[in-house]
């Protein structure tokens, strides 16, 4: 609970100590823990506090008055107002540096689990390498202009920014001209966000609507759209109301994992990875660390779309995918049929919850990848006695429910822990993409 009472408004002098998992600069003023944005380990900085609660306060840096060698000047004039990154006053190569780090502390911390062995970090493109997002879209009376973009770092409201280098550059570089067209729809106040999904060849943005467009306003978007090259669709409802233009052909997007011959159509709503190429180093890494062969039978749990299931089907016997969302388990079993693969099956399961009574737990797995969401898989990790998998890779978008699953794999359910390591999906920001695999003892 914040107090109620006014913050100080003077700048407080502190040597910055370490480093949060998000990117700020962890000090300690008055026996209080202060996390400072844009702050870096040993700089000794001035900063103003904004916000205090009973055990912590958070504060963001007025001056500088000594360097850390690991700091650059942001490529972003919007860094420091946009939310969207927090890392960019960090040199490339120390960000994934500072990630590997935070792993092994957090292994260490939550889980009771030391890293044997650092995976090499996998690193691609650290700009215009984001090709899924939901952008905000507000128009602003007062300043006679539509804002399109990201949310104000620790603030609702939406970032006045006029481009964004970590998005594909055909949409990071032209928000100003989004808002401008916006600005001319008689709808321009009725459309919150935009759905963005960047294929290998296609660019589709869906435009959630509040309001049905007039005959004037889709022409607007129908010339813009072919303009930019960009497929643009209505979604005046959930995500299955998407659909493009009147008189519009329906434009696909797809990737391909080259080195696995897989393709994957996906719809703009539908969860995949946000950077192509860290996404194929991925999947390559995560299947030569669990040494396919064509006697495994292997369960991908979380498995989306098939993003691991079916390149794991051209190396494995059979492959069984399991995810709670039915959409994407529908669109996997199509993602299947394209690729003419036939030794996988997809189910839709809760795996927050039991699921040994269903048909497919019942089987053996001699493998298993998991890539679950933040939450992480612990609720489904007591299911591994009775599959008995030799080897388990686990895929992760957060290290702290990582490493608190890799604590439950090795400290209760006889596994080892081989190797760890972090992967740059999201360069520029605090997000910490990793990879562990785990042996039976």
């Amino acid at each position: 609970m914040a107090y109620k009472k006014k913050l100080p408004l003077d700048p407080v002098n502190t040597t910055i100590e370490s480093l949060a998992h998000d990117g700020r600069g962890v000090s300690h003023v008055n026996d209080k823990v202060v996390f400072i944005d844009e702050a870096l380990p040993g700089e000794n900085v001035d900063f103003v506090y904004t916000d205090m609660r009973r055990d912590y306060a958070e504060g963001k840096v007025v001056q500088l008055h000594s360097r850390s060698p690991q700091r650059v000047d942001p490529k972003c004039a919007h860094f420091g107002s946009c939310g969207g990154c927090s890392f960019q006053h960090v040199a490339d190569e120390e960000q994934i540096k500072i990630k590997q780090e935070l792993l092994k502390e957090q292994f260490k911390r939550i889980g009771k689990v030391e890293i044997p062995e650092i995976w090499e970090a996998l690193t691609g493109p650290h700009w215009g390498y984001r090709r899924k997002a939901r952008m905000g879209v507000k128009y602003v009376a007062k300043k006679g202009r539509v804002l399109v973009g990201f949310r104000e770092r620790r603030n609702p409201f939406l970032a006045e920014i006029d481009s964004c280098k970590v998005m594909y550059p055909l949409i990071g570089e032209n928000l100003l001209a989004f808002g401008e067209m916006i600005a001319q729809l008689t709808i321009k106040d009725k459309i919150p966000q935009i759905e963005v999904a960047i294929g290998d060849n296609e660019v589709v943005l869906a435009f959630r609507v509040l309001e049905p467009p007039t005959e004037q306003d889709k022409q607007i978007l129908r010339d813009f759209g072919r303009q930019h090259q960009i497929s643009i669709c209505l979604q005046p409802k959930g995500p299955d109301t998407i659909a493009p233009l009147d008189g519009e052909p329906e434009v696909i997007p797809s990737y391909t994992l080259a080195e696995q011959g897989v393709k994957f159509n996906f719809k703009p709503a539908m969860f995949t990875q946000v950077n192509y190429e860290i996404n194929q180093k991925m999947v390559t890494r995560a299947l030569d660390a669990l040494e396919l062969t064509a006697e495994d039978r292997v369960l991908d749990l979380f498995c989306g779309l098939g993003n691991f299931t079916l390149p794991l089907a051209t190396k494995a016997g059979y492959v069984v995918g399991v995810e709670g969302d039915l959409p994407l388990v529908n669109h996997a079993r199509e993602n299947a049929r394209l690729n003419n693969l036939d030794n996988v099956e997809f189910h839709a399961a809760d795996l927050t919850k039991d699921v040994r009574d269903q048909a497919w737990s019942k089987h053996k797995f001699t493998k298993v990848l998991l890539d679950p969401s933040r939450a992480g898989a612990s609720e489904v990790l007591h299911n591994f006695k009775h599959w008995q998998p030799e080897r388990i890779v686990y895929v992760s978008c957060n290290p702290s429910t990582l490493a608190r699953d890799a604590g439950i794999l090795v400290n209760e359910l006889g596994y080892k822990l081989v190797k760890a390591g972090v992967m740059d999906m999201f360069p520029q920001t605090g997000h910490v993409e990793s990879i562990a695999l785990f042996v039976k003892k």
